[in-house]
């Protein structure tokens, strides 16, 4: 809902709607690319236990955008240093080539617990898991990590 669209209907749907933008928080804001006719859009959610490193690097097939509802999660996308992602904040990733290197629970005593919207390119698996080798090739890609 953009502020510059116009707002149509009765002045009573206009009030009820002026309402309700003022009780919208933009939490994230991005640019994915393409997504394509057909694709499939999913949205899940994902509970670790303590100390749970998460799924071993993968990629997606489209853009997918997360929040974390509990917890801390430790969130690396090929090319970006990782990072801790905490409670209440997003996170998102363009899908496509971009291997996505880490998304555990950064916190030993407590889950984590966050949800994502994935889209998924057409008759393409919603995740595909990346293998030694290719992993070793795009190396190069990794940005440094601490203590690595």
């Amino acid at each position: 809902m953009s502020s510059e669209e116009p707002m149509a209907g009765s002045a009573e749907s206009q009030a009820r709607l002026a309402a309700l933008s003022s009780a919208i928080t933009v939490l994230q804001s991005a640019k994915p690319p393409f997504v394509p006719e057909g694709a499939e859009g999913m949205t899940i959610r994902v509970d670790y236990p303590p100390g749970d490193p998460g799924l071993p690097p993968h990629r997606h097939s489209g853009p997918a955008f997360g929040y974390v509802l509990e917890g801390e999660m430790l969130f690396e996308l090929e090319g970006e240093p990782e990072r801790v992602v905490r409670a209440g904040e997003t996170f998102w990733e363009p899908g496509g080539d971009v291997i996505h290197y880490q998304d555990g629970n950064n916190r030993t005593d407590a889950w984590s617990r966050f949800v994502v919207t994935m889209f998924c390119a057409p008759g393409q698996p919603m995740l595909t898991l990346v293998d030694d080798e290719e992993l070793a090739q795009r190396q190069h890609l990794r940005a440094p990590r601490p203590g690595a």
